[in-house]
Protein backbone atom coordinates (compact mmCIF):
# COMPACT_ATOMS: atom_id res chain seq x y z
CA UNK A 1 0.00 0.00 0.00
CA UNK A 2 1.12 3.80 -0.98
CA UNK A 3 1.61 5.40 2.29
CA UNK A 4 1.91 9.39 1.76
CA UNK A 5 2.84 11.40 5.01
CA UNK A 6 3.15 15.25 4.78
CA UNK A 7 5.10 17.46 7.15
CA UNK A 8 5.93 21.27 7.79
CA UNK A 9 2.79 22.73 8.89
CA UNK A 10 2.41 24.85 11.49
CA UNK A 11 1.14 28.50 12.93
CA UNK A 12 2.62 31.46 11.30
CA UNK A 13 2.15 35.21 10.83
CA UNK A 14 0.46 36.89 7.37
CA UNK A 15 2.66 37.53 4.46
CA UNK A 16 5.46 34.40 6.55
CA UNK A 17 6.32 31.57 4.51
CA UNK A 18 6.42 27.84 4.90
CA UNK A 19 7.61 24.77 3.26
CA UNK A 20 5.60 21.80 3.18
CA UNK A 21 6.85 18.23 2.72
CA UNK A 22 5.78 15.13 1.34
CA UNK A 23 7.59 11.59 1.73
CA UNK A 24 5.83 8.82 -0.53
CA UNK A 25 6.89 4.87 -0.01
CA UNK A 26 5.35 1.75 -1.44
CA UNK A 27 5.17 2.70 -5.04
CA UNK A 28 7.75 4.14 -8.05
CA UNK A 29 7.59 7.82 -6.78
CA UNK A 30 8.48 9.03 -10.43
CA UNK A 31 5.52 7.34 -11.61
CA UNK A 32 2.83 9.21 -10.42
CA UNK A 33 1.47 12.98 -11.16
CA UNK A 34 1.81 14.77 -7.62
CA UNK A 35 -0.78 17.01 -5.89
CA UNK A 36 -1.51 19.46 -2.93
CA UNK A 37 -5.08 19.97 -2.07
CA UNK A 38 -6.43 21.97 1.27
CA UNK A 39 -9.64 21.89 3.41
CA UNK A 40 -10.29 25.04 5.56
CA UNK A 41 -12.80 24.84 8.49
CA UNK A 42 -16.40 24.36 7.36
CA UNK A 43 -15.17 24.47 3.92
CA UNK A 44 -14.33 21.34 0.76
CA UNK A 45 -11.44 20.29 0.08
CA UNK A 46 -10.10 22.21 -3.02
CA UNK A 47 -7.36 21.96 -5.64
CA UNK A 48 -3.56 23.96 -4.71
CA UNK A 49 -1.04 22.55 -6.88
CA UNK A 50 -0.06 20.08 -9.17
CA UNK A 51 3.22 18.57 -10.75
CA UNK A 52 4.15 16.19 -13.61
CA UNK A 53 6.05 12.73 -12.90
CA UNK A 54 9.48 14.41 -14.07
CA UNK A 55 8.65 17.54 -12.26
CA UNK A 56 8.96 19.81 -15.23
CA UNK A 57 5.71 20.97 -15.31
CA UNK A 58 3.23 22.43 -12.86
CA UNK A 59 -0.39 23.92 -12.51
CA UNK A 60 -1.82 26.04 -9.81
CA UNK A 61 -5.28 27.00 -8.15
CA UNK A 62 -5.68 31.24 -9.10
CA UNK A 63 -5.54 32.10 -5.96
CA UNK A 64 -2.02 31.05 -5.42
CA UNK A 65 -0.08 32.08 -8.14
CA UNK A 66 3.15 33.94 -7.73
CA UNK A 67 2.89 32.66 -3.63
CA UNK A 68 2.87 28.88 -4.43
CA UNK A 69 5.44 26.82 -5.38
CA UNK A 70 5.35 23.10 -5.84
CA UNK A 71 8.10 20.86 -6.83
CA UNK A 72 9.70 17.63 -6.18
CA UNK A 73 12.67 15.38 -6.02
CA UNK A 74 12.65 11.79 -6.97
CA UNK A 75 15.58 10.89 -5.79
CA UNK A 76 14.30 11.36 -2.36
CA UNK A 77 10.47 10.37 -3.10
CA UNK A 78 9.40 13.65 -1.71
CA UNK A 79 6.95 16.65 -2.79
CA UNK A 80 7.41 19.98 -1.85
CA UNK A 81 4.73 23.12 -1.48
CA UNK A 82 6.85 26.00 -1.04
CA UNK A 83 3.92 29.01 0.39
CA UNK A 84 5.11 32.48 0.54
CA UNK A 85 2.90 35.44 1.30
CA UNK A 86 0.90 33.79 3.39
CA UNK A 87 -2.82 35.44 3.99
CA UNK A 88 -5.36 34.25 6.63
CA UNK A 89 -7.64 33.02 4.01
CA UNK A 90 -4.62 30.08 3.38
CA UNK A 91 -5.44 28.60 6.78
CA UNK A 92 -6.55 24.98 6.18
CA UNK A 93 -5.58 21.52 6.46
CA UNK A 94 -3.15 20.38 3.74
CA UNK A 95 -3.64 17.11 1.82
CA UNK A 96 -0.57 15.56 -0.16
CA UNK A 97 -2.27 13.15 -3.14
CA UNK A 98 -0.76 10.78 -5.81
CA UNK A 99 -2.36 9.70 -8.92
CA UNK A 100 -2.26 5.83 -10.66
CA UNK A 101 0.83 5.63 -12.48
CA UNK A 102 -1.69 4.95 -15.68
CA UNK A 103 -2.51 8.88 -15.98
CA UNK A 104 -0.51 11.97 -16.72
CA UNK A 105 -2.96 14.83 -16.66
CA UNK A 106 -2.52 17.39 -13.82
CA UNK A 107 -5.63 17.42 -12.84
CA UNK A 108 -7.56 19.70 -10.48
CA UNK A 109 -10.24 17.21 -9.74
CA UNK A 110 -9.58 15.24 -6.12
CA UNK A 111 -11.49 12.37 -7.46
CA UNK A 112 -8.89 11.75 -10.00
CA UNK A 113 -6.53 11.47 -6.86
CA UNK A 114 -5.89 7.48 -6.02
CA UNK A 115 -3.90 8.30 -2.61
CA UNK A 116 -3.56 10.09 0.14
CA UNK A 117 -2.08 11.55 3.34
CA UNK A 118 -3.15 12.29 6.77
CA UNK A 119 -2.68 16.13 6.23
CA UNK A 120 -0.91 18.92 7.56
CA UNK A 121 -2.49 21.40 9.44
CA UNK A 122 -1.31 25.00 8.60
CA UNK A 123 -2.60 28.22 10.26
CA UNK A 124 -1.86 31.54 9.16
CA UNK A 125 -2.77 34.51 12.23
CA UNK A 126 -4.11 38.13 10.84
Amino acid sequence: QVQLVESGGGLVQAGGSLRLSCAASGRDFSSSVMGWFRQAPGKERVFVAAVSKSGDNTRYEDSVKGRFTISRVNAKSTVYLQMNSLKPEDTAVYYCAARNSLWSRLSNDSSDYAYWGQGTQVTVSS
